[in-house]
Protein backbone atom coordinates (compact mmCIF):
# COMPACT_ATOMS: atom_id res chain seq x y z
CA UNK A 1 0.00 0.00 0.00
CA UNK A 2 1.93 3.48 -0.95
CA UNK A 3 2.27 6.51 1.47
CA UNK A 4 1.68 10.01 2.09
CA UNK A 5 4.19 12.34 2.83
CA UNK A 6 3.36 15.44 3.56
CA UNK A 7 5.53 18.15 2.75
CA UNK A 8 6.18 20.56 5.48
CA UNK A 9 7.15 23.56 2.98
CA UNK A 10 3.74 23.98 2.28
CA UNK A 11 3.11 24.26 6.32
CA UNK A 12 2.33 27.30 8.81
CA UNK A 13 5.48 27.81 10.78
CA UNK A 14 3.92 29.66 13.40
CA UNK A 15 2.03 26.83 14.33
CA UNK A 16 3.78 23.53 12.37
CA UNK A 17 4.04 21.70 15.85
CA UNK A 18 -0.15 21.34 15.46
CA UNK A 19 -0.09 20.79 11.69
CA UNK A 20 2.21 18.01 12.14
CA UNK A 21 -0.41 16.53 14.97
CA UNK A 22 -3.16 17.63 11.96
CA UNK A 23 -1.39 15.08 9.68
CA UNK A 24 -0.69 12.32 11.69
CA UNK A 25 -4.15 12.63 13.11
CA UNK A 26 -5.49 12.52 9.44
CA UNK A 27 -3.42 8.75 8.39
CA UNK A 28 -0.25 10.70 7.08
CA UNK A 29 2.54 8.15 7.06
CA UNK A 30 6.06 10.10 7.12
CA UNK A 31 6.68 13.98 6.69
CA UNK A 32 8.82 15.40 4.05
CA UNK A 33 11.16 18.30 4.93
CA UNK A 34 12.57 19.94 2.01
CA UNK A 35 15.62 21.29 2.45
CA UNK A 36 17.14 23.87 0.00
CA UNK A 37 20.19 26.18 0.22
CA UNK A 38 19.47 29.02 -3.23
CA UNK A 39 22.56 27.24 -4.38
CA UNK A 40 21.29 24.16 -6.10
CA UNK A 41 17.59 25.18 -6.33
CA UNK A 42 16.75 28.60 -6.64
CA UNK A 43 15.55 29.07 -2.80
CA UNK A 44 16.38 29.02 0.79
CA UNK A 45 14.27 27.02 3.23
CA UNK A 46 15.01 25.12 6.55
CA UNK A 47 17.70 23.69 8.44
CA UNK A 48 18.53 20.96 11.17
CA UNK A 49 16.57 23.02 13.55
CA UNK A 50 13.22 22.68 11.82
CA UNK A 51 13.56 18.90 11.62
CA UNK A 52 14.83 18.60 15.35
CA UNK A 53 11.41 20.20 15.87
CA UNK A 54 9.77 17.86 13.67
CA UNK A 55 11.23 14.93 15.54
CA UNK A 56 10.00 16.22 19.00
CA UNK A 57 6.49 17.18 17.30
CA UNK A 58 5.56 14.03 15.54
CA UNK A 59 6.49 10.13 15.84
CA UNK A 60 5.98 9.71 12.03
CA UNK A 61 8.92 8.67 10.01
CA UNK A 62 11.24 11.97 8.93
CA UNK A 63 12.45 12.44 5.68
CA UNK A 64 15.10 15.19 5.01
CA UNK A 65 15.31 15.85 1.06
CA UNK A 66 18.51 17.58 0.37
CA UNK A 67 18.10 19.95 -2.53
CA UNK A 68 21.90 21.40 -2.29
CA UNK A 69 25.45 21.72 -3.48
CA UNK A 70 27.89 19.45 -1.56
CA UNK A 71 25.30 17.64 1.24
CA UNK A 72 27.90 15.39 2.80
CA UNK A 73 28.80 18.45 5.22
CA UNK A 74 25.26 18.62 6.54
CA UNK A 75 23.69 14.72 6.50
CA UNK A 76 25.12 14.02 9.83
CA UNK A 77 23.39 16.82 11.18
CA UNK A 78 19.93 16.05 9.67
CA UNK A 79 20.68 12.51 11.19
CA UNK A 80 21.62 13.82 14.81
CA UNK A 81 18.21 15.45 14.68
CA UNK A 82 15.90 12.44 14.59
CA UNK A 83 15.63 11.84 10.80
CA UNK A 84 15.67 8.81 9.46
CA UNK A 85 16.22 9.01 5.49
CA UNK A 86 18.11 11.51 3.76
CA UNK A 87 17.70 11.77 -0.10
CA UNK A 88 20.20 13.85 -1.96
CA UNK A 89 20.61 14.33 -5.72
CA UNK A 90 22.12 12.57 -8.28
CA UNK A 91 22.61 16.00 -10.18
CA UNK A 92 23.90 17.28 -7.13
CA UNK A 93 26.64 15.09 -5.88
CA UNK A 94 30.18 14.34 -7.57
CA UNK A 95 30.76 11.48 -5.58
CA UNK A 96 27.51 9.80 -5.23
CA UNK A 97 28.61 6.32 -3.92
CA UNK A 98 30.59 8.36 -0.76
CA UNK A 99 27.60 10.43 -0.56
CA UNK A 100 25.39 7.14 0.42
CA UNK A 101 28.31 5.91 2.38
CA UNK A 102 27.89 9.01 4.41
CA UNK A 103 23.94 8.92 4.97
CA UNK A 104 24.66 4.83 6.11
CA UNK A 105 27.43 4.85 8.02
CA UNK A 106 25.27 8.25 9.79
CA UNK A 107 22.77 5.04 10.90
CA UNK A 108 20.18 6.57 8.43
CA UNK A 109 18.38 5.29 5.10
CA UNK A 110 19.74 6.29 1.99
CA UNK A 111 17.69 7.94 -1.19
CA UNK A 112 18.40 9.27 -4.67
CA UNK A 113 16.26 11.61 -6.23
CA UNK A 114 16.28 12.69 -10.25
CA UNK A 115 14.80 16.30 -11.66
CA UNK A 116 12.56 16.05 -14.12
CA UNK A 117 15.47 16.41 -17.42
CA UNK A 118 17.50 13.32 -16.49
CA UNK A 119 16.76 10.04 -17.71
CA UNK A 120 16.06 7.18 -15.13
CA UNK A 121 18.67 5.04 -16.55
CA UNK A 122 21.37 7.17 -14.40
CA UNK A 123 19.87 5.45 -11.76
CA UNK A 124 20.77 1.87 -12.93
CA UNK A 125 24.15 1.35 -11.24
CA UNK A 126 23.02 2.51 -7.92
CA UNK A 127 20.18 1.68 -7.35
CA UNK A 128 20.75 -1.05 -5.34
CA UNK A 129 22.75 0.58 -3.13
CA UNK A 130 19.76 3.17 -1.67
CA UNK A 131 16.44 2.51 0.34
CA UNK A 132 14.63 4.66 -1.97
CA UNK A 133 14.69 6.29 -5.37
CA UNK A 134 12.94 9.86 -5.81
CA UNK A 135 11.34 11.22 -9.16
CA UNK A 136 10.80 14.84 -9.18
CA UNK A 137 7.65 15.48 -10.36
CA UNK A 138 8.35 19.81 -10.98
CA UNK A 139 11.96 21.58 -10.88
CA UNK A 140 12.54 21.66 -7.73
CA UNK A 141 12.58 24.51 -5.67
CA UNK A 142 9.22 25.81 -5.36
CA UNK A 143 6.33 24.60 -4.31
CA UNK A 144 2.77 24.57 -5.91
CA UNK A 145 3.92 23.87 -9.10
CA UNK A 146 1.72 22.17 -11.25
CA UNK A 147 2.64 18.16 -12.16
CA UNK A 148 4.52 17.51 -14.83
CA UNK A 149 2.80 14.14 -16.06
CA UNK A 150 5.96 12.91 -17.97
CA UNK A 151 6.78 11.68 -14.85
CA UNK A 152 4.17 8.57 -15.08
CA UNK A 153 6.51 7.37 -17.84
CA UNK A 154 10.01 7.54 -15.49
CA UNK A 155 7.65 6.16 -12.36
CA UNK A 156 6.71 3.40 -14.90
CA UNK A 157 10.34 2.26 -16.18
CA UNK A 158 11.85 2.90 -12.82
CA UNK A 159 9.35 0.32 -11.29
CA UNK A 160 9.79 -1.85 -13.58
CA UNK A 161 13.97 -1.68 -12.89
CA UNK A 162 13.31 -2.22 -9.40
CA UNK A 163 10.77 -5.11 -9.60
CA UNK A 164 12.86 -6.67 -12.55
CA UNK A 165 16.25 -6.83 -9.95
CA UNK A 166 13.80 -8.15 -7.41
CA UNK A 167 14.45 -4.94 -4.58
CA UNK A 168 12.59 -3.59 -2.14
CA UNK A 169 13.69 -0.18 -2.10
CA UNK A 170 10.69 2.60 -2.07
CA UNK A 171 9.84 4.93 -5.10
CA UNK A 172 8.60 8.25 -4.56
CA UNK A 173 7.30 11.04 -6.60
CA UNK A 174 6.91 14.48 -5.65
CA UNK A 175 5.86 17.53 -6.83
CA UNK A 176 2.70 19.03 -7.51
CA UNK A 177 0.98 15.58 -6.16
CA UNK A 178 -2.90 15.70 -5.17
CA UNK A 179 -6.07 14.27 -5.83
CA UNK A 180 -6.41 14.36 -9.49
CA UNK A 181 -3.10 12.80 -10.18
CA UNK A 182 -2.75 10.72 -6.98
CA UNK A 183 -3.99 7.11 -9.03
CA UNK A 184 -2.11 7.65 -11.92
CA UNK A 185 1.38 7.91 -10.12
CA UNK A 186 0.25 4.33 -7.57
CA UNK A 187 -0.53 3.33 -10.77
CA UNK A 188 2.31 3.87 -12.19
CA UNK A 189 4.12 2.36 -9.64
CA UNK A 190 4.92 4.91 -6.79
CA UNK A 191 4.76 3.45 -3.28
CA UNK A 192 5.62 7.42 -1.71
CA UNK A 193 3.57 10.09 -2.42
CA UNK A 194 5.04 13.56 -1.38
CA UNK A 195 2.31 16.24 -1.03
CA UNK A 196 2.61 19.87 -0.09
CA UNK A 197 -0.11 22.34 -1.09
CA UNK A 198 -2.55 20.45 -1.97
CA UNK A 199 -1.93 19.15 2.34
CA UNK A 200 -1.64 21.87 3.90
CA UNK A 201 -3.88 24.40 1.89
CA UNK A 202 -6.29 21.78 1.37
CA UNK A 203 -9.57 24.56 1.13
CA UNK A 204 -11.16 22.58 4.06
CA UNK A 205 -7.83 21.91 5.84
CA UNK A 206 -5.22 19.22 6.74
CA UNK A 207 -7.58 16.73 7.75
CA UNK A 208 -9.60 17.22 4.28
CA UNK A 209 -6.23 17.28 2.42
CA UNK A 210 -4.60 14.35 3.76
CA UNK A 211 -8.00 12.40 3.45
CA UNK A 212 -8.70 13.42 -0.23
CA UNK A 213 -5.64 12.14 -1.38
CA UNK A 214 -5.38 8.98 0.61
CA UNK A 215 -9.19 7.71 -1.05
CA UNK A 216 -7.18 8.61 -4.08
CA UNK A 217 -4.57 6.30 -3.40
CA UNK A 218 -7.40 3.58 -2.55
CA UNK A 219 -6.09 3.80 1.33
CA UNK A 220 -8.89 5.33 3.52
CA UNK A 221 -8.34 7.49 6.20
CA UNK A 222 -8.38 6.24 9.82
CA UNK A 223 -11.50 6.88 11.77
CA UNK A 224 -9.95 7.40 15.20
CA UNK A 225 -10.50 10.64 16.86
CA UNK A 226 -7.96 9.99 19.12
CA UNK A 227 -5.37 12.92 20.57
CA UNK A 228 -2.19 12.52 18.13
CA UNK A 229 0.96 11.12 19.79
CA UNK A 230 2.64 14.28 18.79
CA UNK A 231 3.49 17.28 21.14
CA UNK A 232 3.66 21.25 20.26
CA UNK A 233 6.64 22.34 18.43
Amino acid sequence: MAELAPSILAADFAHLGAQLAACELAGADRIHIDVMDNHFVPNLTMGPEVAAACRRSTKLTLEAHLMVENPDSIIPAFLAAGVELVTVHFEACRQLHRTITVIRQGGGQAGVGINPATPVHFLSQLIEEVDLALVMSVDPGFGGQAFQPAALGKLAELREMIDRRGLTCDLEVDGGVDADNARACVDAGASILVAGTSVFRAPGGIAAGVGCILSQMGQPAPKSTATPTARPG
